[in-house]
């Protein structure tokens, strides 16, 4: 019911009950304005040196606050005038009623204020203009003590954590302009100080909002940047602690390189006096050739041992890595070359090893001394005891004696081919 000059008078048991309805808003009104004004994110604002968007809004809600306390005072004269005017009588006259219908629900409370002096309005709309400002307000005091509450105490952790990974680093080396590590230390130090001082100085920019939330204050700090600085941290610690690894390890990682380097160029130099060997005791043989040790590796060896020496374990890290990964492959080129050289020996060894079978087995059973049997071992024999040996006639010599050895065994057997293998 919203009366004026000329609209409908209350009662008194109306008048009443509006003064106690009344009586309540205006004692939430103000216990609320002084919640506010007690709030720990209020007074932080009120002595921060504030910039950006946070300084921008914070100077319209000072202005909206003493709008509020302005809108109170209305409020409680208001309120008082009608309790007097409401005392004064057990029982009021019309006029009476008229006016504490007026001062209650009627458009008579004068305020200050927006694109004119003064503006009449009812006690009713003067709550709900009180109320959106209280929540402006409130809302962006609420926002900025998340902020604070939030971001400033998790940088100042993670700042001592990085004052502590930096020490370390600066221990095994990992220096500014000296490894790329320490150049990431330096620019993640200076991203949380000025991350500090910028979340200090303006909450707001690292707001985000939830649109959807009714209540004042709803919605959560901004970590992006945070974040991301944790992120670096955490990649430029494992970095440091890959350097120390490579600084505990690195003489006994050099010594099994130069060890197997070392053995590498062993087996090829066997495999090339092997191959000599080969060329003078085996005939009509392809023997692939032998390749020298390799320059590259040991070039990169003598690089990594001054990486160490200049204690530059950026590079020597993954130069380590490499080197280990193609010192084990020559390794198993050098052996592989060796196994290829040595072939057509270990062919003859073979063949000799079956020819001297078939004879002791044949000497077990008392045929060694056909005649047939004699000529062809003697002509094998000649063919693998003569340097340089014909592999190739040597094995046909070894397959005719094999298979002269085994008919010879057999009772009542034909007799073999007098051609024998072509």
């Amino acid at each position: 019911m919203a009366p004026d000059y000329g609209g409908n008078v209350l009662s008194r048991e109306e008048v009443d009950r509006a003064l106690a309805r009344r009586g309540a808003e205006h004692e939430a009104i103000e216990s609320s304005l002084f919640a506010l004004q007690d709030h720990a994110g209020r007074r932080l604002l009120e002595g921060a040196e504030l910039t950006g968007v946070t300084r921008e809004r914070w100077e319209r809600a000072e202005e909206t606050v003493t709008r509020l306390w302005s809108w109170f005072d209305t409020c409680t004269e208001a309120l008082t005038a009608a309790r007097e005017l409401r005392g004064r009588r057990r029982n009021p006259g019309r006029e009476e009623l008229l006016r504490l219908s007026v001062l209650l629900d009627g458009a008579d409370l004068t305020i200050a204020g927006g694109d004119r002096l003064a503006e009449q309005v009812s006690w009713d709309e003067l709550v709900e203009r009180m109320n959106a400002g209280y929540a402006q307000v409130l809302d962006l005091v609420v926002a900025a003590d998340a902020v604070w509450s939030a971001l400033p105490a998790r940088i100042d952790l993670l700042a001592a954590e990085l004052h502590r990974l930096r020490e370390l680093a600066h221990s095994a080396g990992v220096r500014p302009g000296g490894h790329p590590a320490g150049d990431d230390l330096h620019r993640v130090t200076g991203e949380l100080r000025d991350l500090r001082a910028e979340v200090i100085a303006d909450p707001l920019a690292f707001w985000v909002p939830d649109g959807g939330a009714s209540a004042p204050g709803g919605g959560r700090p901004d970590t992006e940047r945070y974040d991301r600085a944790a992120r670096a941290i955490d990649e430029i610690r494992r970095e440091v602690d890959a350097v120390i690894g490579v600084r505990k390890d690195a003489e006994e990682r050099l010594m099994r390189l130069r060890d197997v380097l070392s053995r590498a160029d062993r087996t090829l130099a066997e495999a090339r006096t092997a191959r000599t060997e080969v060329l003078a005791k085996i005939a009509a043989s392809e023997v692939p050739a032998v390749s020298g040790p390799s320059g590259l590796l040991h070039q990169q060896l003598a690089a990594a041992a001054e990486f160490r020496r200049r204690a530059q374990w950026h590079r020597l890290s993954p130069l380590l890595d490499a080197l280990e990964r193609r010192a084990d492959e020559e390794l198993e080129r050098a052996r592989a070359s060796l196994t290829a050289v040595t072939e057509p020996l270990a062919v003859r060894a073979e063949l000799r090893g079956r020819l001297d079978a078939y004879k002791a087995k044949a000497a077990r059973l008392g045929k060694a001394e056909e005649p047939l049997l004699v000529e062809r071992y003697d002509a094998a024999r000649r063919l693998l005891w003569t340097a340089p040996c014909d592999l190739r006639a040597a094995e046909r010599a070894v397959l005719r004696y094999q298979r002269a050895t085994a008919e010879a065994l057999v009772p009542d057997a034909e007799p073999a081919d007098p051609r024998g293998i072509a």
